[in-house]
């Protein structure tokens, strides 16, 4: 029963952070919720005794790219941070909701046909072994090419921005 308070208290700080990440003004701001939000998911890892998962979530996630992100905020112009102002128009919003809900829709209907969630329910636990290894490894349904290529296209991502804002006008 307190697993499940845990998760439900996760949960909110997780959706929560997200939502003000995305609606928030100040960039800052959204920089310090999405390490609410990194932080929350590693708490989930710690819930599911993940113990090594969490402690990467904490350790690469929550404090190193986070901060790369505030250090990349930080080498960015006041003057080019001071223009930048979205306003929420009615005609965007409508359509993004629609959207969003239609997305959640598709997913819990996949989730529903393909049975993934009563394949779940079993008390069948997955060793740290089969994570690592599925994580950690080179063959066929094994993950670490695509990390490997997400944080090299972050990094190329975090250089561009910083090449776009410090252009001279």
């Amino acid at each position: 029963m307190a697993n499940i308070v845990m998760f439900c208290i996760l949960a909110v700080v997780i959706l929560g952070s997200a939502v003000f990440c995305v609606i928030t003004k100040s960039i800052m701001r959204a920089a310090t919720f999405l390490l609410f939000v990194l932080f929350g998911v590693a708490g989930i890892y710690f819930l599911l005794d993940y113990t090594f998962l969490g402690a990467a979530q904490v350790s690469i996630y929550a404090g190193g790219i986070t901060m790369i992100y505030i250090f990349a905020i930080q080498l960015v112009s006041r003057r080019t941070l001071q223009g930048l102002t979205e306003r929420l128009r009615g005609s965007k919003v409508v359509p993004g909701c629609i959207a969003a809900v239609v997305g959640c829709v598709m997913v819990l209907f996949i989730l529903l046909k393909q049975q993934f969630i009563s394949q779940a329910i079993p008390n069948s636990e997955v060793s740290m072994d089969l994570v690592g290894n599925t994580l950690m490894g080179s063959e066929k349904y094994q993950y670490v090419l695509p990390f490997e290529f997400i944080s090299v296209f972050l990094l190329a991502c975090i250089i561009g921005g910083i090449v776009i804002s410090r252009k001279d006008k």
